[in-house]
């Protein structure tokens, strides 16, 4: 029986230059430097002789599969991104790329900034282009309202600062 999983839809093909930049790291992390360690690990396991209960033999095969089957990932999608490295031209509305700060109807300012779903991680308030709030971001021009449909339900912002540098700056 197979693991049959349903194919995802594949996410926006954009992606900064920092983002690209991280994907090339990480591929090169795993192909050039990973990947010749767990083969020496394995070819000496391997010398060992019964490989059925040998686990660094064991684990090494496992990790050399999930190794090539990033490197086969990170080196197709590489291949098909888009990378943003330059500001729109109207830098008063939200784009790929664009620094974001909202502030809720607490008066509570957030700063995101809009990326591809490749590089997206909210602890570094980097959004997906993907995600509702992005969405609902994209064309929008400063001191306009946004509602945002979630989990906790509708949610209101609006927006405060829009910003295209590679650092967001503090005063808007």
């Amino acid at each position: 029986m197979s693991r049959y999983r349903p194919p995802r839809r594949r996410g926006s093909a954009y992606i900064t230059p920092q983002g690209e930049r991280v994907l090339r790291q990480e591929l090169h992390q795993l192909w050039k430097v990973e990947r010749p360690q767990v083969t020496d690990v394995v070819h000496e396991a391997a010398k060992n002789g019964d490989r059925s209960e040998n686990g660094d033999y064991i684990y090494g095969k496992r990790r050399l599969r999930e190794i090539d089957s990033r490197v086969r990932f990170l080196s197709k999608r590489l291949e098909e991104l888009t990378v943003v490295d330059r500001a729109p031209a109207d830098t008063g509305k939200v784009f790929f790329g664009a620094w974001v700060t909202l502030e809720d109807d607490d008066g509570n300012e957030r700063r995101y900034r809009i990326v591809g779903p490749d590089e997206f991680d909210l602890a570094a308030g980097k959004l997906s282009m993907d995600s509702p709030l992005a969405r609902a971001l994209l064309g929008k021009r400063l001191d306009d309202e946004v509602m945002v449909h979630s989990p906790a339900g509708e949610q209101s912002y609006c927006i405060t600062g829009i910003c295209y540098s590679e650092v967001p700056l503090e005063a808007h």
